[in-house]
């Protein structure tokens, strides 16, 4: 451990005021002073990451998290708390910028540094979520992630099962994304509709600072609890003296998740499901939510998967923005392909596959969208990782994010989907500004969405189930431009007519869903 004197301390807390500010051009200047003063403070260096992190500023976070992570020495305590610290920082970067094997292995590592087991619990669920973008994870790869999470859990005691007699039947819904979040697209639903004379509902919200979304949602349910501030256990009593009869956990294995609160079994039944798009592998659920197109192969699932006979989302829309009349290629006489997904789901053989794509209908060009492209690092390392798979990246637009990306599909001819984590609201988003969406699927259950979702629309023929076929769809909807005109004009009408929109016959499956495993639970073994 480097010590230092009182006064790099004094200005190291200085820095971090700052940055807490979220003042970042000064901070990194405090940064850079003490970075000359005590070159080898490796905890100054840590500051800096979160900065860059902070700045999107994701290749930079990279090369100083390379250079960093060498220099611990993990048979200090100290060091191995900053190297936690350190890890998580690795591995969020690299799933950011695609590194998924990578990311696992710095998440994994840095469970097993972590001084306390909720943290490793959060390390293990960073994991999880990475994995679902590789196709390179079994079940039984998730299988072990699920046994390394368990190994977490062991500080709780679970509440004994209890059955209550309430006049109505108390749901819970348990989340980290009761704000602006892809959840809220498809949780309205239930959080607002479910029929009052049966039905009473509590939010337990996870939302350190919430918005406009979180106040709206706060006096709309009437039981609304605040959480985030709370212990595991204290949250979990607080659900058990709520006399939950079924805890719906949102979130899954995805980020502000109280998934350890689950694990005290709280309620008497427990579902999982529409946050998540794979099983939490974990016995505290008796249920994860899904239909019967999307379920796939439940050799992934510990739970009892629930498929309901049509979509088990139902999207709300975030905008009443019309999409544009016409595909753009009537104007620009060329087929413009598009992808709003997270870079970091692109995978290599996506890649690949969208090169042969763009080979095979000439003058198309490719506009890929997300936040790593707001930065110039950002796009040079994409831009160079299109190289070398043989782009031609004059044909390729990257373009930052934009609170009004949904305009920018105006610009889209044909959307392509990712794999095999596939997009859920990307691809509802997609669909109702008039896009049509290519997908791709597999057995896992979270590469099913695409087609789940284009099959309740009624255009499940645009979902495939491997890669020859993928590039063939794409390139023979290219070539049909009265086709793309066609489906602009209507896929809004489609979409509020099928399943993934009819909020009123949703709203019945779900409460015929929870009656039915409440009761199936109160059934004498």
């Amino acid at each position: 451990m480097v010590k230092v004197d009182m006064d790099i301390l004094e200005r190291y807390a200085a820095a971090l005021k700052l940055y807490r500010e979220k003042k970042f051009d000064a901070a990194l200047k405090v940064v850079e002073e003490i970075k000359i003063a005590a070159p080898h403070w490796k905890k100054i260096f840590l500051l800096e990451v979160f900065i860059r992190r902070d700045l999107g500023e994701s290749i930079r976070e990279l090369a100083l998290l390379q250079n960093l992570l060498p220099h611990f020495d993990l048979n200090s305590a100290y060091d191995k708390n900053l190297a936690a610290d350190a890890l998580n920082c690795f591995g969020s970067v690299s799933r950011f910028l695609g590194h998924i094997d990578n990311a696992v292995e710095a998440f994994r590592l840095s469970a097993r540094l972590s001084s306390d087991n909720r943290k490793a619990c959060e390390e293990i669920s960073n994991a999880l979520y990475s994995a679902s973008s590789s196709e390179k994870f079994s079940a039984a790869d998730f299988r072990a992630l699920y046994g390394e999470y368990k190994k977490y859990l062991a500080d709780i005691a679970p509440y004994p099962k209890k059955f209550y007699a309430h006049r109505k039947i108390r749901v819970g819904f348990l989340s980290g994304s009761f704000q602006w979040h892809v959840v809220m697209a498809w949780s309205w639903h239930f959080l607002r509709d479910l029929d009052e004379k049966i039905f009473k509902v509590y939010c337990y919200s996870n939302v350190k600072a919430g918005d406009e979304v979180t106040e709206h949602l706060r006096k709309t349910v009437a039981n609304w609890r605040d959480i985030y501030d709370l212990t595991d256990e204290q949250a979990a009593k607080l659900i058990r003296d709520d006399e939950i009869d079924i805890l719906f956990d949102l979130d899954g294995h995805t980020l502000n998740n109280r998934l350890r609160v689950a694990a005290y079994r709280p309620a008497t039944v427990q579902i999982s499901g529409i946050g998540y798009m794979n099983s939490t592998g974990l016995e505290c659920f008796d249920y994860f939510l899904s239909d019967e197109t999307c379920a796939g192969d439940e050799n992934f699932f510990t739970e009892k998967v629930i498929k309901l006979p049509r979509s088990h989302i139902c999207y709300e829309p975030p905008t009443k923005l019309e999409p544009a009349t016409t595909p753009p290629c009537l104007k620009n006489n060329f087929v413009t392909f598009g992808s709003f997904n997270q870079f970091g789901k692109i995978t290599d053989a996506m890649l690949n596959a969208w090169k042969k794509i763009l080979d095979a209908v000439p003058n198309s060009r490719l506009i890929l969208k997300h936040k790593i492209f707001n930065t110039n690092d950002g796009k040079n390392f994409a831009s160079n990782k299109l190289k070398k798979f043989g782009f031609d990246v004059a044909r390729v637009e990257l373009r930052p994010y934009t609170a009004n990306h949904l305009v920018e599909y105006g610009d889209v001819d044909i959307a392509l989907d990712t794999f095999p984590y596939t997009g859920g609201v990307t691809t509802c988003e997609a669909l109702y500004m008039g896009v049509p969406v290519v997908s791709l699927y597999g057995d896992r259950h979270g590469t099913r969405f695409g087609l789940s979702i284009l099959k309740n629309v009624g255009l499940g023929e645009l979902a495939v189930d491997s890669y020859a076929a993928y590039v063939n769809l794409a390139v023979g909807l290219a070539s049909d431009w009265e086709l793309l005109l066609i489906l602009r004009k209507n896929l809004r009408t489609l979409m509020k007519k099928s399943p993934l929109m009819d909020s009123a016959s949703y709203v019945l499956e779900i409460e015929r869903v929870f009656i039915k495993i409440l009761n199936d639970e109160r059934r004498p073994k």
